[in-house]
């Protein structure tokens, strides 16, 4: 039997999984890490953060596995949006840490490109917008406030292929995190925009030269990295790319006209296409199989998964005391008491935008909100409102692609646990909702692409390891009375947007 690893390097921690060509689950590690805030709204990190979690998780998951390093026949590697990827000098040295996807500070920059190149002319060559939330709006956010780190700055890596590069010595970019740099890449041609580059002052020079598929073989690991991690010198490293797309390929999406939800600590919501996709307010970049001819069409929440953290942190000292005494997991108790709540929380909205918002609304100074509390609701009606806020979130998603969806939506990570979040989904969407039988985030598309990338596994033997389950099927009642209150969480956003950007200033 031979084995396969998958990393996913997150927002919050890296995972590495071992598989067996059989598709089972061997070993697994977890590390985590947090986010660097240093002002309202920025959001960054220290690139070696992310070179150290990946080592410990592989190491880690091949010591607990104890398969022999010769058995180990690959590893395909993705990772989180980068933003503007890392700076990296001559000696391919950290300049400053990454501006990820999560950090908003290029507005000034966002609104010197819609003034001086366009949105039609952007989107024509690009398929994307203009908004912090892109690469290329930070670098000439870096470029304009950090001119001496800019001079320094010989090359942009993103996250995965930073470490990719670290592991092997080769320097590559995948198509994915290429296209979702955005205004800098033809999604037209899959290349790199001249004009576009030439237009924003962004050198060629300082973008990988070699743009890779994500089940492409990127190198060997080096003699001294295979020591350090317990495989063998020369595995096969396998490109991957961005992790969310790594989660569609995970739940067995290699076609044309699925829609897909994966849900962690944000929200990226896709159908994959193999043509242009209607919806304006969405993020197109290639897709992580066949990406030249598929591409990926998604609308993505920033806040999602993370603000039902947030409230579990910051209001459920009691809960997280009697797990920590070896009782129910606080998610769990916080769950049963919210499925006695009925839909709609009798009378809250919440709004779940925490670090302002990306697609479909591209607003910054999104805030997040709660809605209608009064002395009658208890923490069990605010915690069901964040449940059902996230969910209203992708129902905002799926509308603003304005295509035909299917007959259900696919549904990955951590809110496949809860059984109540799932039925919420399903209830507020309208859609039956879908699950992995398996815990299915970005490690195991990983390993897929591995085994394709290697040529020990082929496309129908891995659409053959994903088991789903049994479809949520909607409930009417909740259906229609969430119906109403999606129409609130709507125009709660739009009488209060002026107000949120009233509360920045004053910020």
């Amino acid at each position: 039997m031979n084995y396969l690893l998958g990393t996913d390097i997150g927002t919050s921690g890296t995972k590495t999984i071992l598989m067996d060509t059989a598709g089972n689950l061997i070993a697994q590690d977890l590390q985590e890490y947090d986010v660097l805030t240093p002002k309202h709204l920025w959001a960054e990190q220290w690139p070696d953060v992310w070179l150290d979690a990946t080592k410990k998780s592989i190491k880690n998951t091949v010591k607990k596995s104890g398969i022999p390093a010769e058995k180990i026949r690959g590893i395909a590697i993705s990772g989180l949006y980068g933003g503007s990827g890392i700076p990296l000098d001559k000696e391919m040295k950290p300049v400053r840490p990454c501006m990820i996807w999560m950090d908003r500070r290029a507005e000034e920059e966002t609104q010197w490109v819609l003034d001086n190149i366009g949105e039609d002319k952007l989107r024509e060559i690009t398929h994307n917008g203009a908004d912090p939330y892109y690469g290329y709006t930070k670098m000439l956010w870096m470029k304009r406030n950090e001119p001496e780190n800019w001079e320094k700055t010989k090359l942009f890596l993103p996250p995965n292929d930073y470490v990719i590069y670290k592991l092997t010595g080769e320097i590559v970019i995948d198509y994915s995190s290429a296209g979702n740099i955005g205004g800098i890449f033809d999604m037209n041609n899959r290349c790199w925009s001249k004009e576009m580059m030439d237009a924003m002052g962004i050198p060629l020079s300082m973008m990988p030269e070699k743009i890779v598929e994500s089940t492409d073989i990127v190198g060997g690991v080096t003699k001294e990295i295979a020591e350090e991690l317990g495989v063998s010198e020369g595995m096969p490293v396998i490109a991957s790319g961005i992790d969310s797309g790594a989660a569609n390929i995970g739940l067995g999406v290699f076609e044309s006209g699925i829609y897909a939800a994966a849900i962690g600590t944000s929200m990226c919501a896709a159908l994959i296409s193999d043509k242009p996709v209607k919806g304006k307010d969405l993020i197109a970049w290639p897709y992580l199989y066949d990406a030249k001819r598929l591409s990926y069409y998604f609308a993505g929440a920033n806040t999602a998964g993370a603000i039902v953290k947030w409230f579990r942190q910051m209001m459920c000292q009691y809960e997280i005391e009697l797990e920590k005494a070896g009782g129910k997991k606080a998610y769990d108790i916080l769950n049963e008491q919210a499925a006695d709540i009925p839909a709609g929380s009798e009378g809250l909205i919440v709004l779940p935008y925490f670090m302002g918002e990306r697609s479909p609304i591209w607003d910054s100074d999104a805030k997040g909100t709660i809605v209608g509390l009064s002395l009658a609701h208890t923490k069990a009606h605010i915690y069901r409102a964040f449940l059902e806020a996230v969910a209203f979130s992708l129902r905002d998603a799926m509308e603003a692609t304005g295509e035909d969806l299917g007959e259900y939506i696919l549904l990955a990570g951590g809110v496949t646990k809860s059984k109540l979040w799932r039925q919420i989904f399903a209830d507020v969407t309208g859609y039956p909702v879908v699950c992995p039988v398996n815990d299915v985030e970005a490690n195991m598309g990983d390993v897929m692409l591995a085994g394709i990338g290697t040529g020990l596994l082929s496309y129908e033997d891995v659409k053959q390891w994903q088991v789903l389950d049994e479809k949520i099927i909607p409930n009417k009642q909740n259906h229609q009375t969430y119906n109403e209150y999606y129409k609130v969480y709507k125009s709660v956003y739009n009488n209060l947007k002026q107000d949120m950007k009233q509360l920045t200033v004053l910020s």
